[in-house]
C-alpha cells in the first residue's frame, strides 16, 4: 500500500523549537507517512521561516506540482501569513487543487490562508494541528491526532463535546472560522470569503478578555456575526484579565456577546492553542445539533484521503 505523503510549509514563524519539530517529523514517519519539504524547517528570516518570496513559494509551488501530496501541513502558526495573501497564485491553486482529495491543514495565524483561498479560489481547508505543536508535542493529546487521522480518511467527520448550554438545535450551514484575531484583520479585504447561514467558531491565545469581547463586536458591527446561524467559541488560551478589569473576564464578556448577538452562542468546542483540537474543514457543508447540554458537528463534502493509503497510527 502506498504511504500518505505529507508535504511541510512554512507560511509563518520560523521553527524556534527544532525539537518538537524533529519529533513532529518522526511521529508522522512512524504512522507510515513520506515527508517532504524538510527545507522549511532549516529557514529563518527575521521572525519568519524565511523571506516571503519563499514562503508564498511554498503554497504557490502546489499548483505546479506532477503529482500532489496528501497532506500539506504548515509546521507553526505566529505570525507572516498575512504578507503573503496578495502573492498567491489563486487561480492556478483553484485549478489544481479543487475536485482533489489534497487536505490543507493549520491553525493560528494560519487561518489567514484558509480565508484566502476560500475566498479567491473556493477550496476548503482544515483547521486543525500542525507538525511542531501537535505532531511534535512532548505527550500528544489522546484526541488531536487520531480525530486528524479519522477525519481525513473519511468522506463524513463529527465533532461532539459538552458544554453547550441548555438550549436545543438543530441547524445547518458551512462551516467555518479559525483564530479570531486572524479573522477580524482581513475583514473589509478581498480575502474575507461572504459567508451566509454558516456556522462560525473561533479561538484565540494571549488576548485580554476585553480585546476578545472587542473582536467578536467588530464581526457584530461589521455584519457578518447576524449572517451566520450559530457562533461556535473554541480554546481562549493565556485569556486572562488584568487587576484594572475588576472583576470582568471572559465569561461577562461571552455573556454580553449572547445578549447582542442575535444567534446561538455555543461554547467549550476543543479547538485553538490548547493540545485537545478537533479537524475541522473550513468551508464544507455540516449540521450542528445541541441537546441536554452535548453538541454535535457533522461534516462532508471536503478533500479525504484515498483508503489505500496508510497513516494512520
Amino acid at each position: 500500500m502506498p504511504a500518505t505523503r505529507v508535504r511541510l510549509i512554512a507560511p509563518s514563524g520560523y521553527p524556534h523549537d527544532r525539537a518538537a519539530m524533529s519529533r513532529g517529523v518522526t511521529r508522522l514517519r512512524e504512522a507510515g507517512c513520506e515527508v517532504d519539504g524538510l527545507d522549511v524547517l532549516e529557514r529563518t528570516e527575521l521572525r519568519y521561516a524565511g523571506s516571503d518570496a519563499e514562503r508564498a513559494a511554498d503554497l504557490n509551488a502546489l499548483a505546479a506540482l506532477h503529482e500532489l501530496p496528501d497532506v500539506v501541513l504548515a509546521i507553526r502558526g505566529g505570525y507572516g501569513a498575512t504578507r503573503l495573501l496578495e502573492h498567491l497564485h489563486y487561480d492556478l491553486l483553484r485549478e489544481r487543487l479543487a475536485g482533489t482529495n489534497t487536505v490543507l491543514v493549520g491553525h493560528s495565524d494560519f487561518t489567514a490562508i484558509q480565508m484566502a483561498l476560500h475566498a479567491k479560489s473556493g477550496l476548503v481547508t482544515f483547521g486543525g494541528p500542525m507538525l511542531g505543536p501537535d505532531f511534535g508535542a512532548d505527550t500528544p493529546s489522546a484526541l488531536t491526532l487520531p480525530h486528524f487521522w479519522r477525519t481525513v480518511r473519511a468522506e463524513q467527520g463529527s465533532a461532539e463535546w459538552t458544554g453547550s448550554g441548555d438550549r436545543t438545535l438543530d441547524l445547518e450551514g458551512p462551516l467555518w472560522g479559525g483564530n479570531l484575531a486572524m479573522l477580524c484583520s482581513l475583514l473589509g479585504t478581498p480575502y474575507f470569503p461572504r459567508i451566509d447561514g454558516g456556522i462560525l467558531f473561533v479561538e484565540d491565545v494571549g488576548e485580554p478578555p476585553f480585546r476578545i469581547e472587542r473582536l467578536l463586536y467588530q464581526l457584530r458591527l461589521s455584519g457578518v456575526l447576524g449572517r451566520q446561524r450559530a457562533l461556535i467559541l473554541g480554546s481562549f488560551t493565556d485569556c486572562r484579565p488584568s487587576a484594572y478589569d475588576n472583576g470582568y473576564g471572559l465569561a461577562e464578556g461571552f455573556a454580553q456577546i449572547r445578549r447582542v448577538a442575535g444567534i446561538p452562542v455555543l461554547e467549550g468546542l476543543p479547538f485553538g492553542h490548547a493540545p485537545d483540537k478537533f479537524t475541522l474543514p473550513f468551508g464544507a457543508p455540516a449540521r450542528l445539533r445541541v441537546e441536554g447540554g452535548r453538541a454535535r458537528l457533522d461534516f462532508t463534502g471536503y478533500p479525504h484521503l484515498s483508503a489505500a493509503t496508510i497513516g494512520s497510527p
